[in-house]
């Protein structure tokens, strides 16, 4: 990867087009940041190692640009109404148009159809960029001008539910993670009622998360749950490295993925939303279950492997795995107890 000049000048520009929009002070400015970052990954996704990056890359392309066409079109439309180049805005109408193409750019449900068919035509690597990094700009964008209303409750709702649903009959990993995300998308849109930091803590976590995740998978060259069992028996260190990171991506308690989770339950408590966040909390359990078939070979203590079970995998990635996994095992008892003591 980093000897690819080419490959590091377009993970320049895309980081840099995520940039000008976070900073951008107009629509405008946001719009062509959104632009150039998108014209940055789609080169990215393509290699010729995989024969589905073509079809995926088109896939990307036609629904971003649709997303970036319309919100330019309501930038403009608006524009000429009221003025709408600054981005605060307290016209609820105004926010649920302008938040309608970002929410499509960001895959959150109902606008997720084409988020799992891409994912599957992707690299493990290109699969991290799409689920992390392609999603700030959006969900800084809807962060400015969001007001929490009716409209974006049932976007909440609805990303929560169809991600936790989606996932339970895939076999797919990609898929999978796919789902998860936008399960995820959810929270954070829920987070960003709490306040302006809030969604970026709940984000900085996840993607920990998903990295931890995706490093393990790619160096195994793991695509489905079935090929979980290739592991190897003597990898027992990655298989537990891996059953508690996919523990705390789904929230479980013990984990640093809790931590988020908790800080909006009680937020959304405070406030008299049990029911919502009752759904939420249930649907999360769910996930849970899905995540679990992916573990199931951890369970496993006994059982058959075959004798060409021969593994080419990458060393280094046990020594990261295992920082990121232990940060995400033990970073909510240490936050508990710095709280506490100071």
């Amino acid at each position: 990867m980093t000897n690819n000049s080419t490959k590091i000048l377009l993970l320049t520009t895309l980081v840099s087009g995520v940039l000008i929009s976070v900073s951008s002070n107009s629509w405008l400015g946001a719009w062509i940041g959104l632009e150039i970052n998108l014209l940055s990954f789609i080169p990215l996704m393509s290699t010729n190692k995989n024969m589905y990056t073509t079809e995926a890359s088109m896939k990307y392309f036609i629904v971003q640009a649709l997303a970036s066409s319309t919100l330019l079109f309501l930038i403009i439309s608006k524009s000429l109404i009221e003025e709408l180049y600054m981005m605060s805005s307290n016209n609820y109408l105004t926010a649920i148009i302008i938040n309608t193409p970002l929410l499509l750019k960001g895959g959150a449900a109902p606008f997720h159809w084409w988020f799992p068919s891409i994912m599957e035509g992707l690299s493990w690597f290109n699969c991290f960029i799409l689920m992390t990094i392609q999603k700030i700009a959006p969900l800084m964008l809807i962060s400015y001008s969001m007001n929490m209303s009716m409209f974006m409750w049932i976007i909440i709702l609805m990303s929560v539910i169809i991600g936790s649903i989606g996932g339970l009959n895939q076999i797919s990993i990609r898929k999978i993670l796919t789902y998860s995300s936008i399960n995820h998308m959810g929270w954070m849109l829920a987070a960003m009622s709490i306040g302006e930091n809030m969604w970026i803590i709940y984000f900085l976590i996840y993607s920990m998360l998903t990295l931890t995740i995706v490093l393990i998978v790619s160096s195994y060259q793991i695509s489905f749950i079935n090929q979980t069992f290739l592991m190897g028996n003597n990898m027992s260190t990655v298989k537990f490295l891996m059953f508690t990171t996919l523990l705390s991506l789904g929230g479980l308690p013990p984990f640093m993925g809790f931590l988020p989770k908790w800080i909006i339950i009680q937020h959304m408590i405070i406030n008299n939303m049990n029911f919502i966040i009752s759904l939420m909390v249930i649907m999360s359990l769910m996930t849970l279950y899905y995540y679990l078939r992916i573990c199931y070979a951890s369970f496993m203590i006994l059982y058959i492997e075959t004798k060409w079970n021969i593994q080419f995998h990458s060393n280094k990635i046990i020594p990261i795995g295992m920082i990121l996994s232990s940060i995400s095992m033990f970073g909510l008892i240490l936050s508990t107890m710095v709280i506490n003591i100071f």
